[in-house]
This record gives structure tokens, C-alpha cells and sequence, in this order.
């Protein structure tokens, strides 16, 4: 038993799932950032993406089943060769799926993808965007130089299509460092007044999240020497509270290749589902023998349940602050709300991002 488990275990909780409402698809590693929070350790010289062949497998599947979203991320998803295919089979289903893109924003403006603003609206995708900060500084320090000017021109793109009005359109603030979100509210209230006074946008929601320490940003961590002191942090913080609005418990992950997790961090340390006869993929399985089957956790966990939990919900709901911050490595009121709190929203969708 691992000590995310005990501690659920010390708690009287369990972690199941419940009935599928999303399908994440990860299509691939492939993305024109190489940010230094990425648990993906996505980059523009990986090589993984999705084939056609393995999408058709995942259609053929989707369409059998009664689940009424599904969220593509990567890296950048819109990378692919068969992005627009996907989307296109999925919207020609009947009855009618929802589609969630997963963006990072200046893929938006690269050569070959600039009219896929139209497309996505023209289908209309619901885009849930990485932007760490309503400041240059941050946004630039976390992503690369350039990419809060990339971001911000994007967004304008976006607001003039209808995205933020007719259109759903969401930010994803994570923290610029080994730290927690600030309060989700607050920070909605500081990137709406500051975009729209600054750059005339508009947005839907904000959502916070809390970086997990694996892959990119774990190796961030162990090099400055902070990974001990960031696990004790998400380990102080532990809210029961949140467990029961965990995104792995309505979500369904599958990698580039079909194989399937309970989440895409999971994804991330190879930690499958299998039977008897090894790892599953997608197509192996029975969508009605999902419900109540047990979540696979690790000490990574415990970066979804810190404060009020990470949060790129559709749907968000008060949770009680049963669980008070008791640690932080900065102070809470900084631009774009460094320091330790936790958002006020449950996740039902997974916290995805290059």
C-alpha cells in the first residue's frame, strides 16, 4: 500500500470509479513548447502521435457507448496529422458528443494551423487554454520566451469568433514554481479585469491546478533541490474534502497508442490497466464493467487533492476548507496568486497541459 493509499485508507475513503463521463485522449507527445512544468516532457522533437488507425479504433469504440465528452490533449493535439479528422468523426456521431481541446494557445499561430481557429469554432470545440499568468514575465519564465504575446494575439483570435461569449472558452493558471494555487476565485476576478483592461478579452471560467511532481517538472524540483519539500507540502495540505470530485473517477485516459489509465499522470509513469493477459488497450474493454473499478494511485496523488484540489472542471462547486494551508514557499499575494490556498472548484476534467 502506497502512502496516498494509507492515507485515503486513514481517512475511511476509498477511490472507485463511478459511470465514464469523459474520454481523454492523449494523441501524442508532439508540441511546439517544451515548458518547464510539463508532465508530459512534451517537446517539438518527440515522436509519439497517434495514427489514424488508432483513432478509428477509438471512434469504433466511443460510438458504441453513452459518454458525452471527449478531451484531446497532448503536447499540442492540434499537431497531428488526423487532428481535424478526429474531431470530424466524432461530430458526424449521432447523437451529438462534446469535444474539448486542450490548447495551448500559440499553436494557434504557427505556419499550417492558422485557420484552425475556424475550424474548431466552425465544430464547436470547447477550448480549455494553458495561461500560467496575466503577466509577461511569468508566462514567459514558465513557457518560453515570446509565448505570452503569442497567447494574448490568440486569444484575441478566439474573442473574435465568438469564443468567451457563444463559444466556451477557459484558462488554466498553474504556479510559476514549487508552490500552491492561490484562491481560484481571486484569481478569476485579477486575470478578467487585467485581460480585459490591457487586451479587450474575455474569457468563461479560470482553473486552477497544482503541478505534480513527475516527469519535466519533477526533474525541476530535484534539481533546485526543492522535491522533498514539495511533497511535504502537498502531503500538509491534504484535503479529504476533494477526493470524491477527483477527475480519475469519471474519466477514462488513453495514450497515443490506446493503452489505458485511470488519469493522464498516470499515463505518465506507465502505470496501465491490465488483466490476466497484460496491458489493456481501449478497444479490450468493456464499457459497462468500468464503474467500481478500482483507481490506481501513487504519492503523485496527493497533488490533486492539496487545498481544495486542482480544478479544469465544467462544473464548479464550493468545496469546504477543511484542509488549511499550513505551508508555503511564497507569499499569497503576488501577480497571478502565488502561494500556497487551493482552488474552489472540484475537477471533472483532467488537468492536461504542455
Amino acid at each position: 500500500m502506497n502512502r496516498f493509499s494509507e492515507t485515503l485508507a486513514a481517512h475511511s475513503l476509498s477511490l472507485r470509479h463511478t459511470k465514464t463521463e469523459v474520454l481523454q485522449v492523449n494523441v501524442g507527445k508532439l508540441c511546439n513548447l517544451a515548458c518547464v512544468h510539463c508532465h508530459v516532457n512534451a517537446g517539438p522533437k518527440r515522436k509519439e502521435i497517434m495514427t489514424r488507425q488508432t483513432i478509428d479504433r477509438i471512434i469504433d469504440w466511443f460510438v458504441h457507448t453513452e459518454i458525452p465528452t471527449i478531451d484531446l490533449t497532448g503536447g499540442a493535439p492540434e499537431m497531428i496529422p488526423d487532428f481535424r479528422y478526429f474531431i470530424e468523426r466524432v461530430k458526424a456521431m449521432r447523437p451529438s458528443r462534446h469535444v474539448i481541446d486542450r490548447c495551448n494557445l500559440t499553436i494557434l499561430l504557427e505556419l499550417g494551423y492558422k485557420d484552425l481557429p475556424q475550424f474548431l469554432a466552425g465544430h464547436e470545440v470547447e477550448i480549455i487554454a494553458s495561461m500560467p499568468c496575466y503577466t509577461p514575465d511569468n508566462v514567459n519564465a514558465q513557457r518560453g520566451a515570446g509565448v505570452f504575446d503569442g497567447s494574448i494575439k490568440a486569444l484575441q483570435v478566439l474573442n473574435s469568433l465568438g469564443y468567451g461569449t457563444h463559444l466556451p472558452l477557459h484558462l488554466v493558471y498553474n504556479p510559476v514554481g514549487a508552490f500552491l494555487p492561490g484562491p481560484q476565485a481571486e484569481l478569476e476576478a485579477d486575470y478578467k479585469r487585467e485581460l480585459k483592461k490591457h487586451f479587450g478579452i474575455i474569457f468563461n471560467n479560470l482553473y486552477t491546478i497544482t503541478n505534480l511532481p513527475i516527469a519535466r517538472f519533477a526533474s525541476y524540483l530535484r534539481h533546485n533541490n526543492k522535491l522533498e519539500e514539495y511533497m511535504q507540502l502537498l502531503l500538509d495540505n491534504f484535503n479529504p474534502a476533494t477526493v470524491s470530485g477527483l477527475m480519475c473517477r469519471n474519466t477514462i485516459s488513453v495514450s497515443w497508442t490506446g493503452e489505458v489509465f485511470d488519469c493522464d499522470f498516470n499515463q505518465m509513469l506507465n502505470m496501465n490497466w491490465h488483466d490476466g493477459n497484460g496491458v489493456l488497450h481501449l478497444w479490450d474493454i468493456d464499457p459497462a464493467m468500468v464503474e467500481n473499478r478500482k483507481i490506481l494511485t501513487g504519492s503523485h496523488c496527493f497533488g490533486c487533492t492539496a487545498g481544495a484540489g486542482s480544478s479544469t472542471s465544467l462544473r464548479c462547486v464550493p468545496i469546504p476548507a477543511t484542509a488549511p494551508s499550513r505551508r508555503t514557499s511564497e507569499p499569497s499575494r503576488k501577480p497571478c496568486g502565488r502561494g500556497a490556498g487551493g482552488s474552489i472548484c472540484r475537477k471533472f476534467l483532467p488537468p492536461v497541459f504542455c
